[in-house]
């Protein structure tokens, strides 16, 4: 008779992964389900002072968790901060959204509705007058501008091998050890991915494998099309309006993001 063999360490992880996964999901699921008449009824049972104190956790654990520009669960929000207060969670996170617009000048956005992923922004621009991947103390994000341009200068989508090739341009070689980002390739395929920054992924029906970069979903709401334009023009010395379908996308997504 066979003996059924037993699950190794590996796959047992997996399976209590996938089980907390389904229990996160099921209790995030319970803040879609409350009713104004739940909410209105559990507000009684919290005075004013405890509210304010559950906004001031909430915020202050979006702000430590933006640190490192990780889009933010709700599921975690409710785990980690809300737990007793989830029937008022929508009350919350209004007074939260206040709380960040007035007394910081920050935006929390909820970028993925389905899964309810937020994250916080501000509006990102390009330093003037400065070589993009060298102002001293920003060179990261003058990394991300170089990359953003790229994409956007081509149209929304460009092959990596492109991105690449202009970085060298730029004296950072993603083949190399860099004294300020370390692993090139690492920071803007993962970290700038993880943070939404960008999108990076497979082109369908290439063999070898190629892949592409697009503009990820904080990028879009974060950084001003307009903005990086008039900044590419100040490198090119050229008036932006002379490239005409990227003043004309530029514009009118200033125009929509300014009646948002």
């Amino acid at each position: 008779m066979s003996q059924r063999k037993k699950a190794g360490p590996a796959s047992q992880n997996k399976t209590q992964r996938r089980s907390q996964l389904l229990l996160e999901e099921d209790e995030d699921a319970t803040f879609s389900q409350i009713t104004s008449s739940q909410a209105q009824r559990a507000r009684e049972n919290f005075t004013s002072d405890q509210i304010d104190h559950k906004v001031a956790e909430v915020v202050q654990f979006i702000l430590i968790k933006d640190q490192k520009k990780i889009p933010i669960r709700r599921a975690d929000i409710g785990k980690h901060v809300i737990k007793d207060y989830k029937h008022i969670y929508a009350e919350v996170m209004k007074r939260v959204c206040r709380t960040f617009e007035q007394v910081f000048g920050l935006k929390l956005v909820e970028i993925d509705l389905k899964q309810h992923i937020y994250i916080l922004i501000n509006k990102l621009e390009p330093i003037r007058g400065q070589t993009v991947s060298m102002h001293p103390g920003n060179q990261k994000m003058g990394l991300l501008f170089a990359i953003l341009s790229v994409i956007f200068m081509k149209g929304g989508t460009v092959k990596e091998n492109l991105v690449w090739n202009t970085l060298k341009k730029l004296r950072v070689d993603p083949g190399e050890k860099h004294d300020e980002f370390g692993d090139v390739k690492k920071v803007v395929t993962e970290e700038f991915v993880r943070q939404k920054y960008l999108e990076y992924g497979k082109i369908p029906h290439t063999e070898p494998v190629e892949y592409e970069f697009r503009w990820g979903l904080r990028a879009e709401k974060e950084v001003s099309k307009l903005k990086l334009l008039e900044f590419v023009g100040e490198l090119f010395d050229q008036d932006p309006q002379s490239w005409t379908q990227q003043f004309r996308e530029a514009s009118a997504s200033e125009t929509s993001s300014q009646s948002t």
